[in-house]
Parts: structure tokens; sequence; C-alpha cells
């Protein structure tokens, strides 16, 4: 198996710089920002805009000088803008690209399930680790939708880390129980696409 392909970006030195200190997380650039709860948030539905929503609030948090961790869970055989866009952020966003692509097209579910398992222990150490303000889990709504990962104990653990971590979740078809755990959710709903007057997928805009 080829490895996932893995983008961190950590300071010159190697260090961490956002920490959870209490109740406040204490930014790369020294600044400390108090928090009341750390959020699960989701962006799911059959409209464009879910990942770029996620990576806005990535990017957002991290121009405050605070730790973000990215993990794409499908979208492994693609290449992507943001992706390129995120490793601008030099010592704050680190991003993983996991999977092999889109789920609903494998020819090995077998595989993708695994690589898919395996990501949700990246995710797992991420989200307990007290590094990162923010945690997007971009896609991860589709392991759920296509059973690769049982939902109990997924939001088990999402519903006892550290209370003022944030998860944002992305991708079609959030089952309902993520919905009823979530403290936002945010449902984009297609009503025109230029897919359907025959405009495919444009650099800068779809990919």
């Amino acid at each position: 198996m080829k490895n996932p392909k893995k983008m961190t970006a950590n300071q010159p030195d190697g260090t961490i710089g956002t920490k959870l200190c209490g109740n406040r997380w204490v930014a790369d650039n020294g600044r400390e920002y108090v928090m009341s709860k750390g959020l699960l948030i989701v962006f799911t539905g059959n409209g464009k805009g879910k990942t770029t929503a996620a990576l806005g609030m990535a990017m957002r948090a991290a121009g405050h000088g605070l730790k973000v961790c990215c993990i794409q869970f499908i979208k492994g055989g693609w290449h992507y803008g943001e992706i390129d866009a995120l490793q601008r952020f030099d010592g704050l966003i680190d991003l993983h690209v996991m999977g092999r692509g889109f789920t609903w097209k494998s020819d090995n579910m077998e595989e993708d399930t695994r690589l898919a398992r395996e990501a949700w222990d990246l995710a797992c150490t991420a989200i307990a680790s007290g590094t990162y303000h923010t945690v997007v889990l971009d896609e991860f709504t589709y392991l759920l939708h296509y059973k690769m990962l049982k939902i109990e104990p997924c939001l088990h653990f999402l519903a006892n880390r550290n209370p003022l971590q944030h998860v944002v979740i992305t991708g079609r078809y959030a089952p309902e129980q993520l919905i009823a755990a979530a403290d936002l959710v945010t449902e984009m709903q297609m009503i025109k696409h230029p897919l359907t007057n025959g405009v495919k997928a444009q650099k800068g805009i779809e990919f």
C-alpha cells in the first residue's frame, strides 16, 4: 500500500504553536483566546460549498495564529487547489489527504474501508492531542453513510472530546444521530448548478 499523502507544516524548530491552557487557547503569536465551548459543526446537503466553508473556517483560525488539522477522508484521488492554498499557512495548518477518491465509484470497498479506519484513527489522535484549535474532518459523513465506521463509537468519542475542542465535519448524507449531536448544522441546498447546462468543473471553482 502506498503511504497516504501527508502534508504537515510545523514551526522551523519543530515545536507546536497552539496550546490548550485551562479554558483558553494560546496561539502561535502569543495571543490568548478564551473559549466557552468547543463546537461540533456539520456542513451537509447536496449543494456546493461544504468543503469550502470548512476550509474557510480553518483559514480564519489560522489567521488568528491558531493551529488547525484538516483531514480529507475521500478526495485522495484528486488534486484540489485548496491543498496548495493550505500549505501557504506554514506552521499553522496540517493537512492529511487520505483515501483513494470518491467512495461511491470504488472498485475496492474493502481497501477503502481499511484506509477510512486508518484516517479515523489519525483524526482521533489529532482531536485528543490538545494541539489543534480546530480539526476538520472533510467528507467524513460518507464513512458513516457507507457503514465503513460504526456511528455509535464515533459519536461517543466526539461527545467525550475535550470540551473546548472544535470539530468541523463535511459531506452529504449526514446521519440524523450526527445532526442531533452537533451544535451547528448547515445544509447546502442546490438550487442551480452550471453542470445542468453542460458546464464542466473548472479549476479555481470546483477544484
